[in-house]
């Protein structure tokens, strides 16, 4: 516990002369979220006139709502046919409302809520419609600001501590900055589920958001003045994970700390079951070679108590996965951690664990806590960080890609 009072006693005196740091540099950038991929069909509405405007310019007034199918190479605008592949849609500003239909197979996007309207997201900013094989991605792209705007209510509550809406907002915009930054050659800097973070347009922005946004307008987690992979989970119980043990990449600011602090999370220890069979069926799937499963034993653990590694014995043989790699392939909803004991295994694996998440970089419960102990978001973002600065995502440099 000295070493961990020595840790934020570290991190308040480097987050001293951050009080003096302008946060009102207005931040100019745009960042390309992917909404929904494979899409067949969405609906707009606007309360003013929409305008398409495809690659080479040419730009159609349309009076909302309109209906927009994937049809051969191009689309249907309200059973017009558009030979395009790729359209701008805006509304001078004012905002849109999409609506997705239900879709019959798994979305790369926004997640899909259950019932025949399917999911509905208003965004600022402009859509880009992008034509593919199996239908069109949907890309927002937003003002940088409002964006973060849409992410912070998306992962955790509004209800929380300022501090901790103010750490978790710098989290999101120097994530989606990293993210833009080495995204050059994509359609997209960040998708709007958990592949990156959550995003979900203007739903939950409240006044608590907004002045947390507002009050780190430009701010960003720098290591050698890059913005960092800010990577953050619900909760860690116990210490946080080095990035090496969880996704094999090197990353020096993202190195375990302790996190006492998160034992008031809902997620802190929980219970957990699957089907082996469908765990058979999910890694066959995956181009994994697996028979009839007879067993599953940890291997290895990594410095905070996580599987790191585990052997699955079937009837072809044995395989050996990542802890990560079982939470792929059973469900991140089922199997919160790798924070894991196996009780038993028959037709069900029962498991018993602690946390949700990778548990790398910040653990938002554990920022919740510190914030309610009077530690303000920049002494919060640099114990989760260890080695880092803030600055204005203006001043910031390209970041190096993490080694292996």
């Amino acid at each position: 516990m000295n070493r961990l009072k020595c840790s934020l006693y570290r991190a308040i005196a480097a987050g001293a002369c951050l009080l003096s740091l302008s946060t009102g540099t207005e931040a100019a950038e745009s960042i390309r979220v992917l909404l929904s991929a494979d899409v067949l069909r969405l609906d707009i509405r606007s309360n003013n006139p929409l305008w398409a405007t495809d690659a080479k310019g040419r730009r159609q007034a349309l009076r909302t709502p309109i209906q927009i199918i994937a049809v051969g190479k191009g689309f249907l605008l309200n059973g017009v046919r558009k030979q395009a592949e790729q359209l701008t849609l805006h509304d001078g500003g004012q905002g849109l409302t999409l609506t997705f239909p239900r879709p019959t197979r798994k979305s790369k996007g926004v997640a899909v809520l259950s019932g025949d309207s399917g999911t509905e997201v208003s965004v600022s900013g402009l859509i880009r419609l992008v034509r593919k094989d199996k239908g069109f991605l949907v890309i927002n792209q937003v003002d940088m600001e409002e964006y973060v705007k849409g992410v912070v209510p998306a992962e955790v509550s509004s209800a929380w501590h300022p501090e901790m809406l103010k750490a978790q907002a710098v989290a999101a915009r120097t994530y989606a900055l990293y993210q833009q930054k080495l995204s050059a050659t994509r359609e997209y800097d960040v998708a709007a589920t958990v592949q990156d973070q959550v995003y979900r347009g203007k739903q939950g922005v409240d006044a608590a958001i907004l002045r947390a946004v507002e009050e780190t307008r430009g701010l960003v987690v720098t290591f050698q003045d890059a913005p960092i992979y800010a990577a953050f989970s619900s909760t860690a119980a116990g210490l946080t994970e080095d990035a090496m043990n969880v996704w094999s990449k090197e990353y020096p600011y993202l190195k375990g700390v302790e996190c006492p602090f998160d034992l008031m999370s809902p997620y802190y220890q929980w219970k957990s079951s699957f089907k082996t069979d469908t765990l058979e069926q999910n890694l066959r799937e995956q181009g994994f070679p697996v028979g009839t499963i007879a067993a599953v034993t940890p291997l290895s653990f990594s410095r905070g108590g996580r599987v790191a590694t585990l052997r699955i014995l079937h009837s072809d043989g044995e395989l050996v996965l990542r802890g990560e790699e079982l939470r792929k392939s059973v469900g991140y909803s089922i199997i919160p951690s790798t924070q894991f004991a196996i009780e038993s295994i028959g037709q069900d694996v029962i498991l018993s664990g602690y946390g949700a998440g990778h548990a790398v970089g910040m653990c938002q419960w554990g920022a919740k806590e510190l914030a309610e102990l009077g530690y303000p978001f920049s002494t919060i973002l640099r114990y989760y960080y260890p080695g880092t600065e803030l600055q204005n995502m203006t001043l910031t440099k390209a970041p190096t890609p993490p080694s292996s």
